[in-house]
């Protein structure tokens, strides 16, 4: 029996291992074939690798990718600071806080959690149409950060119940208000939570595909996402620039990605493990 286990799992992983890395490789490889090589043999490598349909995403008249990648950048960058800023605050208070009404509010918070974002895109909609919001980037970034504060403050909240109390309390010996103990002795210890909101949030909103596709709309603006799907067209045959695009789409994030890893699980797990 334990010798029949010890080549099940490692077959098992390798199997669990090329299901998720199929799709990865077929992407992966497509990028550098022509789109009749493409629809030929999708599975086949590059014989030989060209450039030609990096070059032509990167170069289309319409400035498609370039343009996305400005709107991309600007929408998860003021997506993910404000929430991050805000949820840090918000759980700061709500676990330091002794009203008997903090709980009935991290509750219904804790609730934005279960509602997926296509149920509530309609109203979301007509609201921002009705305060002026609509199509425009403030708009997108306010749905952003709505959606996703409650997640960032269940994060911050471990974190925060880790942190001694003395500290806070030699603080307001010192003559320090509640504003500042936060910004100069709480938030500073945050920097590991911090991080793992930053991630986690930068790679949903950048990968978020109806948010902008309905609150930005069709005309008054693009992301990479709803580029990729811009860029297909009802007689679209160039496959090799489609790839290419969701490429080229997919390389800021992945940067971002790596650069911040090492903080990636130490932000999920250390507000569980300490104290």
């Amino acid at each position: 029996m334990t010798s029949q286990a010890s080549w099940v799992r490692p077959v098992a992983a390798i199997g669990v291992t090329a299901v998720f890395c199929l799709p990865l490789y077929v992407a992966l490889v497509n990028v550098f074939k022509p789109s009749p090589d493409i629809i030929a043999s999708p599975l086949a490598l590059p014989t030989p690798p060209t450039l030609d349909n990096i070059h032509r995403v990167l170069s289309r008249p319409d400035g498609l990718y370039w343009y996305g990648l400005i709107n991309s950048i600007t929408l998860t960058a003021a997506s993910i600071i404000i929430t991050t800023v805000l949820a840090a605050m918000s759980a700061y208070y709500l676990v330091r806080s002794e009203h008997w009404w903090s709980r009935g509010v991290l509750a219904v918070m804790l609730t934005g959690l279960m509602i997926p974002a296509a149920a509530i895109m309609l109203p979301i909609t007509r609201i921002l149409d009705g305060i002026g919001l609509l199509r425009t980037m403030p708009g997108a970034v306010l749905v952003n950060v709505g959606y996703y504060l409650p997640f960032a403050v269940f994060v911050f909240m471990g974190f925060i119940r880790s942190i001694p109390r003395e500290l806070e309390e030699a603080a307001a010996v010192d003559g320090a208000g509640r504003l500042r103990t936060f910004w100069q002795i709480v938030f500073p210890l945050l920097r590991p939570a911090s991080a793992s909101v930053l991630i986690l949030l930068g790679v949903w909103v950048w990968n978020d595909f109806l948010t902008p596709l309905l609150v930005l709309g069709p005309g008054a603006g693009n992301t990479v996402t709803v580029g990729v799907f811009r860029s297909i067209g009802p007689y679209q045959q160039d496959f090799g620039a489609v790839f290419a695009f969701m490429l080229l789409a997919t390389l800021p994030v992945l940067v971002f990605y790596l650069a911040f890893q090492k903080y990636f699980v130490r932000g999920l797990t250390g507000g569980a493990t300490k104290g």
